[in-house]
């Protein structure tokens, strides 16, 4: 576990474009820690989208065409209460359900990012569900963790209708997407946690079979280091997703911190970090809090020193070794804890 703060900023994918958006960014950080992080996190969400883009077309060139996909399923009565489900062309079956939260630093970052790996897993023998929730700065938490609430709610009253399995339940995320998948699980197996944040759970600790999550925020000390190491960046997306610009000294930050609400009920968890990801100290110190609970726990870390560096959301380019071995890794979480109704998976 490292001592070091996590100076955060966002990631940066090449070229001029991307470099005039960095600077007007840091220039538009100093301004907005004023008077509100509006400017600076919408352009964070600018950021997120330009690297969506370049992963989504990607992905999509891994993505097996045996697969149906039904987009825009209405969860709920918001606007941006909307989900996609990705289940095997030839399913005719109840199929276990993954429900994948995407990130973008709680300001940026939509499901139709990730459509090719939800493909990839669907294919698989699951029903993959990749869900919209409400962006930060125009939405505050808890709004993320209640809507998803509301979506495994819609899943389990459609479940015939859409082939679910509900008694079969994973949930996964990546980045900011792991801290509200993460967060979904201690509601689900945590005694008293819903009422600390004020989302109900639809779903029982029995259908909640596994989190898997990748390169995700999850410790309250971690985010205060780095913002006194001067992260501006951390500052900005906590005060843009909580409405509060001093959000860690409030008492609600308790329960968004989670390492401090973990229990021996939490599900069996598969945990993943790149090794130059700024955020790698959290995914450490998750898994070590969860084994200390006796909380089964497989981890995908890296050592320090690896070359090539692995940076934030490593997971998602396929293109690479780390990147295939984790889907690797994935699948075989899966099948653990859910089994499958197809045979193998789909050749990369």
């Amino acid at each position: 576990m490292s001592d070091q703060p996590t100076p955060l900023v966002p990631p940066s994918h090449g070229g001029l474009a991307d470099r005039i958006l960095r600077a007007v960014f840091a220039v538009a950080l100093r301004v907005s820690l004023w008077f509100s992080p509006r400017p600076a996190a919408l352009l964070v969400r600018r950021v997120f989208a330009v690297g969506g883009a370049k992963t989504a077309e990607a992905l999509d060139r891994h993505a097996p065409g045996e697969v149906i996909a039904l987009l825009d399923e209405r969860y709920g009565d918001e606007p941006d209460t909307l989900l996609d489900v990705y289940r095997p062309a030839s399913a005719t079956t109840p199929l276990p359900l993954l429900l994948w939260v995407h990130g973008g630093g709680f300001v940026g970052g939509a499901k139709e990012e990730l459509a090719g790996y939800f493909k990839l897993l669907a294919h698989d023998g699951y029903a993959v569900v990749g869900p919209r929730y409400s962006l930060a700065p125009a939405h505050h938490y808890p709004t993320p963790p209640r809507q998803m609430m509301d979506a495994l709610g819609y899943l389990i009253s459609n479940s015939d209708r859409l082939l679910i399995d509900p008694e079969r339940i994973v949930l996964a995320g990546d980045s900011a997407g792991a801290h509200i998948a993460a967060q979904l699980a201690a509601l689900v197996t945590t005694p008293g946690y819903s009422a600390a944040v004020g989302v109900n759970p639809t779903i029982t600790s029995a259908q909640l079979r596994g989190v898997l999550l990748a390169c995700g925020p999850y410790d309250l000390g971690l985010a205060r280091q780095s913002i006194e190491a001067g992260s501006r960046f951390v500052q900005i997306v906590l005060w843009a997703y909580t409405g509060k610009r001093h959000f860690l000294d409030d008492p609600a930050a308790a329960a968004w911190s989670l390492t401090d609400n973990l229990t021996p009920s939490f599900p069996p968890a598969l945990v993943t970090v790149g090794n130059a990801d700024p955020l790698r100290p959290h995914s450490e110190l998750l898994a070590e809090k969860l084994r200390l609970h006796g909380v089964t726990v497989e981890t995908v870390f890296y050592p320090h020193g690896h070359q090539p560096p692995l940076g934030h959301e490593y997971q998602f380019d396929l293109d690479t070794d780390p990147g295939r071995m984790f889907l690797d890794r994935a699948r075989a979480f899966l099948r653990q804890r859910l089994g499958s109704s197809q045979p193998s998976p789909a050749s990369m």
